[in-house]
């Protein structure tokens, strides 16, 4: 039975749960979510799909599940990749997980919505200037990880590596620039040269050029 994946382009956390399906090799489809049109905020889609009103939400036949990360453990369980070799691999996987969500990619989200998806002069720009003040230290934190590393956890690609490259793919602006860190270049090169690897804009429907 085919999974499918409750996304939209535009949205980091869904490409995490997107790009793990992908690389897992699982057969699966995503379903447009029109946010910016409300629909998470929806009663039917609160109701029917995910009563946090948020996106990605995976459905795999009777079972629904949201949440990006426990939609990448899900995947790892189902499809034996991208999970670790050990359980302190496992944990460790965890621990990076927790650590975007938390660090990286909250921050990478908002500032990037404030920046390219508010008009001017609805901008905060004292928040925005704060908010790329901590992803410094959190880009810094990423790029010292790999130092050495071809991946964050063990010797291959694993569900860390999907959830921290979550928004740095993305074209719009809001403070990351590949070249300022070398190892995070070199890590995003590796993992878009993974088999299957698909752009956001390419792997989930919807895109800033749509909604143009």
């Amino acid at each position: 039975m085919t999974i499918k994946l409750h996304c939209f382009g535009e949205s980091g956390n869904s490409y995490k749960a997107a790009l793990s399906l992908q690389l897992a090799g699982l057969d699966w489809e995503p379903v447009f979510v029109d946010f910016f049109k409300g629909e998470t905020r929806s009663p039917e889609y609160r109701q029917g799909l995910n009563v946090l009103g948020e996106a990605p939400v995976m459905v795999d036949g009777d079972y629904k599940l949201s949440q990006s990360g426990a939609i990448q453990d899900y995947v790892a369980e189902k499809s034996g990749r991208l999970g670790g070799k050990t359980s302190n691999e496992r944990r460790e996987i965890l621990r990076w997980v927790l650590w975007d969500n938390h660090k990286l990619s909250s921050v990478a989200g908002m500032t990037r919505f404030l920046m390219n998806f508010l008009s001017e002069d609805k901008q905060p720009k004292e928040v925005i200037a704060f908010m790329q003040g901590r992803l410094k230290a959190a880009y810094d934190t990423l790029n010292s990880a790999l130092e050495g590393r071809d991946w964050l956890v063990g010797d291959t690609i694993t569900n860390a590596d999907i959830s921290c490259c979550g928004y740095l793919y993305y074209p719009e602006p809001f403070g990351f620039d590949r070249n300022d860190y070398p190892n995070i270049d070199a890590w995003l090169d590796r993992i878009a040269a993974e088999p299957g690897w698909k752009h956001p804009y390419d792997l989930m429907p919807g895109s800033p050029a749509d909604r143009a």
